[in-house]
């Protein structure tokens, strides 16, 4: 499985650059952690293709190898939407949150070592739950899960 740090820095790349679309590796991870930038309003569409262009048609056709997620990256008033995305835990330091210690950093107070969440700033976990494996830190919030925090955005 591709460790998430390779998506975070290809998407805040790719808006730096100012980049209209982006291609990366299919894989479960990377789908959840897009979609989660899509309903956060940092994307404006997601589709799957191939390494040559986004076609969901051709998607079925070509090997796994071959398979790429397509996200349509977000401007507004000529300027990225998405400023920063960081990793929070990493290979080398897993950071793992309790419901109570998720709750701080969304409501403005420190947890561990990770500073509050800010307006307009969304964080990546990654629970234990087979139905909600990947979800916002609020939403995790709202459903009591605990789990590791893999990224934030903003």
């Amino acid at each position: 499985m591709p460790l998430p740090h390779d998506l975070c820095a290809r998407v805040q790349n790719a808006f730096r650059a100012r980049h209209r679309h982006i291609a990366v590796e299919h894989s479960t991870q990377n789908l959840a952690i897009l979609s989660i930038l899509l309903r956060a309003g940092f994307l404006s569409n997601l589709t799957r293709g191939t390494i040559a262009s986004p076609s969901p048609s051709d998607f079925h056709r070509v090997g796994e190898a071959q398979r790429r997620i397509w996200a349509e990256l977000k401007y507004r008033d000529d300027r990225a939407v998405l400023s920063d995305m960081s990793l929070i835990s990493m290979p080398s330091r897993r950071v793992f949150m309790d419901v109570g210690e998720i709750r701080r950093i969304c409501s403005g107070r420190r947890a561990q070592t990770i500073k509050p969440l800010g307006l307009g700033e969304i964080a990546v976990v990654k629970t234990k739950s087979r139905e909600h494996e990947w979800l916002e830190a609020r939403e995790a919030l709202m459903l009591g899960l605990d789990g590791e925090v893999v990224c934030r955005a903003r």
